[in-house]
């Protein structure tokens, strides 16, 4: 690991240090774990982006979905 110096809000701070002590762990991992999730999220985000854009791109033929739409219960009893 490589250790950094960051800037940070002393409100921001203040909430950080609430948090690790709730959680018993340190700064250092609270913020790993916080900077792994969005770093997630983005990923996901520019999967979606890349789904839709392919959909828009070749849209699928209306038979092609009827026979997965058919067998869906859609919670309609």
């Amino acid at each position: 690991m490589k250790t950094i110096q960051m800037t940070i809000d002393p409100h921001l701070l203040k909430a950080v240090d609430k948090l690790t002590r709730l959680r018993k762990t340190t700064r250092s991992a609270l913020i790993r774990d916080a900077l792994e999730a969005e770093l997630r999220r983005e990923r996901v985000g520019e999967l979606e982006a890349r789904h839709a854009a392919g959909y828009a791109e070749h849209p699928p033929h209306p038979d092609e979905l009827s026979p997965w739409l058919d067998q869906q219960d859609w919670g309609n009893r």
